[in-house]
């Protein structure tokens, strides 16, 4: 991104030149820290959350600039989907993924796949379609198929930071690990297709094409998460192996960061999903990596991965706050503003019915699989994930840049009219429907509700929980027979039983038997203590 404030200074100087840039620069991380102070100050207030405070901010400062070079400033800063994909990104998606409550993440895997794959392909599907059927009516008619199902693409991908800020991971775990697990899916599915639309000639559609499409839209998603489960094992073993620790800390978590975002740009070099591999890649790290470093890395690595995606995320909504007032979109748009109203509003209208078709039906269809009540997902929390789900981001704002504009410029009225109508409906979903967000949770789960449901939930959905499901074919038979009061034999079910009643807990203690035969011994993890001279691990018992 280059940062500019054309309006202070327009000289071809050098030296001039360069004193803008750093005038911009000193302004742009002043204003982070101003989000960060004022994030702090209204911590209590759960209302304005920190990604609204940046937008806000952002629309405050650009308002200012405007009025002081006389609404001549035509960029404040300009857009590069480079720095967002390439620098922004990575940090944010990895950290989701390093942080992530594993157990929880993957006992509700399949829920979590329905929403944030299949849920995004209806989505989109339903955004495209409607978006050709409502444009031709009003006369819309300057996009072609291509742009309609990028359009779908573009608004089919969501951001659930407003809500995951209102709800608590301890009080609500099974509805904080699904918004989680879907805004991530969703994030990586919408890039995927996105990309994959980008790299076909849908002008000329047929089945042929739409075979090709579906094929590779599955090879883009499988091998990126293959290179990110490579990379994160790849990174452990040699950890585990070199024992850094015992000569310098800082080569461990040096190591951590820079594997960390080489497997992001492998896979773009490979033309693959960069966000599905950093974000496995952050799983596996957590699970194995982690372990492997000495306790100053460890807590050096939790906090640094978090506040570089805290930083990446307040810059990011700044920017969107403030890129809304670029006068020079707006005025491709002057002479037409009833246009970008009517497609910011069918956009939004989309967006919602979009986001209904696939909850409701697929949250039916989770419950059916599932025999535990607790396990299910209520209406109520339905309508918090629908909820969730309606805010737009910077990944919309990013992959529009991409699509309507060249290097953060566009110079045709059509593609003007999409940019400022994809702002305008990130800015309205994220501060209306934000804002919005805490009295809603409130109605529908007050928290006298959610503390009972989320201990409910803790306890049935934790597989290793021995009051919820104990699976004797996994126990050693010795323990029933050395039990004098265990009474008469009961009849084990079958491995195949098991599967077909509990599915997702059977795999997972199959996983676990796996790990801590075959994987563990390799590449290490909870359990390993790495050999550190002078250190509490060599001096203490293993």
């Amino acid at each position: 991104m280059a940062f500019g404030l054309s309006s202070f200074l327009e000289s071809s100087d050098l030296f001039t030149s360069d004193h803008a840039s750093v005038v911009s620069m000193n302004l742009f991380v002043a204003l982070l820290c101003a989000c960060i102070v004022l994030g702090h100050l209204l911590e209590e207030n759960r209302w304005v959350n920190e990604s609204i405070t940046a937008l806000i901010i952002g629309l405050c400062t650009g308002v200012v600039i405007l009025l002081l070079s006389g609404g001549k400033s035509s960029h404040l800063l300009v857009f590069s989907e480079d720095l967002f994909f390439i620098y922004l990104l990575p940090p944010i998606i990895f950290n989701a993924g390093f942080q992530v409550k594993k157990k929880q993440f993957f006992v509700n895997f399949m829920t979590i796949m329905l929403f944030g794959a299949i849920g995004t392909l209806i989505s989109c599907s339903i955004i495209s379609f409607g978006a050709v059927k409502i444009f031709k009516k009003l006369n819309i008619d300057f996009l072609d198929f291509g742009d309609y199902l990028a359009i779908g693409a573009i608004f089919a991908a969501t951001d659930s930071v407003c809500t995951l800020q209102v709800l608590s991971q301890d009080e609500t775990p099974l509805l904080y690990s699904l918004v989680f697990g879907e805004g991530v899916v969703n994030d990586a599915t919408s890039v995927v297709l996105f990309n994959a639309i980008q790299s076909f000639d849908m002008t000329s559609f047929d089945p042929k094409i739409g075979l090709h499409f579906i094929g590779n839209f599955f090879y883009l998603f499988i091998s990126s998460t293959f290179l990110g489960v490579a990379i994160g094992l790849l990174c452990a073993y040699v950890i585990k192996k070199l024992y850094f620790g015992r000569h310098s800390t800082d080569r461990e978590v040096a190591l951590m960061m820079l594997m960390s975002y080489l497997s992001y740009i492998m896979a773009e070099l490979f033309y693959l999903s960069g966000i599905l591999t950093v974000f496995f890649c952050g799983i596996v790290m957590s699970h194995y990596t982690w372990h492997n470093v000495t306790e100053s890395s460890r807590v050096t690595t939790r906090h640094s991965f978090a506040t570089l995606s805290f930083v990446a995320e307040t810059f990011i909504f700044l920017y969107v706050g403030m890129d809304a007032l670029d006068i020079d979109k707006w005025t491709f748009v002057k002479n037409s503003p009833g246009t970008s109203v009517a497609v910011s509003s069918i956009l939004v209208g989309l967006i919602l019915v979009g986001r209904a078709a696939f909850v409701f039906p697929l949250s039916f269809l989770s419950n059916l699989a599932k025999k535990n009540s607790s396990d299910k997902i209520s209406f109520r929390q339905q309508i918090i994930i629908w909820w969730a789900g309606l805010m737009r981001g910077a990944v919309s704002i990013a992959l529009a840049y991409n699509k309507f504009t060249t290097s953060g410029h566009t110079s045709l009225h059509e593609n003007a009219i999409m940019i400022t109508s994809t702002v305008t409906v990130v800015l309205f979903s994220t501060v209306v429907f934000g804002l919005m967000t805490q009295p809603l949770i409130n109605l529908l789960l007050p928290p006298h509700k959610q503390l009972s449901s989320g201990h409910s939930s803790m306890t049935t959905s934790e597989p290793n929980s021995p009051k919820h499901f104990a699976v004797p074919l996994l126990d050693n038979q010795q323990d029933s027979e050395s039990d004098p009061i265990a009474g008469p034999e009961v009849t084990r079910p079958t491995a195949l039983r098991m599967l077909l009643r509990t599915p997702t807990h059977t795999v997972h203690r199959y996983w676990r038997k796996f790990d801590d035969s075959f994987m563990r011994p390799v590449f290490g993890g909870r359990g390993f203590v790495p050999f550190v001279a002078s250190s509490p691990a060599e001096q203490s018992p293993r």
